[in-house]
């Protein structure tokens, strides 16, 4: 049976637990028509209580790519001839958390904390591309 696209999914991280879920949204033009997609990969500390959301936000940018879907696939972000991620897979989600640690982000910290995805994008596909390099 497949998974509910909007039940929160599981990842366990260092011995932490986390619930992420990944959302689309557009800013609403004044026509009613949509513009700036964004997509936004919210982590919660589990359990809760134990610390604020974490909102990863990749908005729309000249030579970056947030598709809605078709021709690309849905929750893909990149950087148009560089690197991607694509946010539904957990090894992406495992290596922007990690990005976002090394930046400072405390778990434990409270309220909400949003964050600008492009950075973390960059480190996450850096690092891995290290790692790659050592296998």
């Amino acid at each position: 049976m497949p998974r509910h696209p909007n039940k929160p999914r599981k990842l366990v991280a260092d011995g932490r637990v986390y619930l992420w879920s990944l959302r689309h949204s557009h800013r609403a033009l004044d026509s009613g028509r949509s513009a700036d997609c964004r997509e936004t990969l919210t982590l919660h500390p589990q359990p809760p209580g134990n610390g604020g959301p974490l909102r990863i936000v990749f908005a729309q940018h000249p030579g970056r790519y947030v598709p809605g879907g078709f021709p690309l696939g849905s929750g893909d972000v990149g950087f148009v001839g560089g690197g991607s991620l694509n946010l539904h897979e957990p090894g992406a989600v495992r290596a922007l958390l990690d990005a976002a640690l090394a930046r400072g982000w405390q778990p434990g910290e409270r309220g909400v904390v949003e964050v600008d995805g492009w950075p973390l994008l960059e480190a996450a596909v850096a690092a891995g591309s290290r790692a790659g390099d050592s296998a």
